[in-house]
């Protein structure tokens, strides 16, 4: 018997019993659509993370005040050990080669009038260093200069929702807005980043960090930073540049590796960390998924034996006429073999359409590759001839005369 007439017979074998063969690969079919949407689910929470990282800046270095081992100097806020010129130091060339931006920030939080129109925003003090380090940009105007800086001038940079928050029909750069009773230009609209569960980048007010330090915070606050955001050369540069940085203000602070006062953060540290817990969480929801492809084996080895168990007469019929053990064998691991790659194959489908369905549900772009397509195939194949090998061989060594005795 010929490969091409095996497949024929495979083929009439299992159209004969179309809802038997249905419901056998429904357990492979659910299995596969289950395991390609959660690696789907979860490569797509790990690319989405990593997008709002770089949002912020991949080469991004943040240096903050009190120590992540010490939680009393931690939890306390009125604790500021970061000053400018700290900020100073470490802009400097020849103390840390490998910055390549500095841009301190002094904070508090304020009311932005305008007209009739209030709305509480976070008032960031910072230099002109800021739009490039922190990777922001402008849809509207401008942003502050050296000499408005230098001069402590009264201009001010809104976030996207400040803006949209205080001027609903009226453009905003030109307008003048009050905030902690003076009177501030708006000089130019940023460009929207987003916000996550911790903070709002986009609902700011970006002033000179000479504005804030002279007219909106306590003169005892006017050189305290609530951090200090450093850019590296590149991101190659980070581990160096995060040494340059801690060795720098430890000597400055006359302090120790033991008892620093101040804590660096970087967002490469926390891609680690985060691609580290989703491919977690991914392994272990593909593995419960996967349980159902071990039932859908079942089913087929199920479904293979009934079908030996029926068909012993036709067994027995084909040796008498020839057909070897290998022949029989053949047949039953193509019919299994068959049933498994039409399981995968519905389950793909499956999958690709729940992919399709679940992006707008979830704002979650849901991935589905081609090499996962092929390997479920595969697997879904291999779990087919796997599960039909124990029939086959049952269906080689059933002896002629025995067969053809059953009724």
């Amino acid at each position: 018997m010929s490969w091409s007439e095996t497949f024929r017979t495979a083929v009439e074998a299992l159209l004969g019993r179309r809802m038997r063969s249905l419901l056998t690969m429904l357990g492979i079919l659910i299995g596969i659509a289950a395991v390609m949407l959660t690696v789907g689910l979860g490569e797509g929470a790990r690319q989405q993370i990593t997008a709002e990282i770089n949002k912020l800046g991949s080469n991004l270095l943040i240096v903050m005040p009190g120590s992540l081992s010490n939680a009393s100097l931690r939890s306390s806020s009125s604790v500021m050990t970061l000053t400018l010129d700290d900020a100073d130091l470490i802009a400097d060339p020849a103390v840390a080669p490998d910055v390549a931006g500095v841009a301190p920030v002094m904070g508090t939080r304020v009311s932005v009038q305008y007209g009739t129109d209030d709305w509480s925003s976070q008032a960031t003090g910072t230099t002109t260093a800021w739009p490039e380090v922190r990777a922001r940009n402008l849809i509207d105007g401008r942003f502050f200069t050296e000499v408005e800086q230098a001069s402590a001038a009264q201009v001010v940079v809104l976030g996207p929702t400040t803006a949209g928050n205080l001027f609903s029909d009226t453009p905003a750069v030109g307008q003048e807005v009050v905030i902690s009773g003076q009177t501030f230009l708006v000089v130019g609209v940023l460009e929207s980043v987003g916000a996550n569960s911790m903070t709002n980048d986009d609902d700011l007010v970006v002033l000179p960090i000479t504005t804030v330090a002279q007219r909106l915070v306590p003169p005892s606050s006017a050189r305290s930073l609530q951090a200090i955001y450093v850019a590296a050369r590149d991101d190659a540069a980070i581990s160096s540049a995060h040494q340059q940085i801690t060795r720098a203000i430890t000597v400055n602070h006359a302090r120790t590796t033991a008892d620093q006062d101040f804590s660096i953060m970087t967002f490469q540290a926390l891609l680690s960390a985060m691609d580290t817990m989703t491919a977690v969480l991914t392994t272990l929801l593909a593995g419960l998924a996967a349980i159902s492809l071990v039932v859908g084996g079942i089913g087929v080895m199920n479904i293979m034996l009934v079908s030996v168990t029926e068909r012993v007469r036709e067994i027995g019929l084909r040796k008498a006429l020839g057909a070897t053990p290998a022949l029989i064998r053949r047949q039953f691991l193509v019919e299994a073999g068959i049933l498994g790659l039409l399981g995968g194959a519905l389950g793909v489908a499956l999958g690709v359409l729940g992919a399709a369905i679940l992006t707008p549900l979830l704002d979650l772009q849901v991935t589905v590759s081609l090499p996962a397509t092929l390997l479920a195939l595969t697997v879904s194949l291999g779990i087919g001839i796997g599960a039909g090998t124990y029939p086959a061989a049952r269906a080689a060594n059933l002896p002629p005369i025995d067969a053809l005795r059953s009724e």
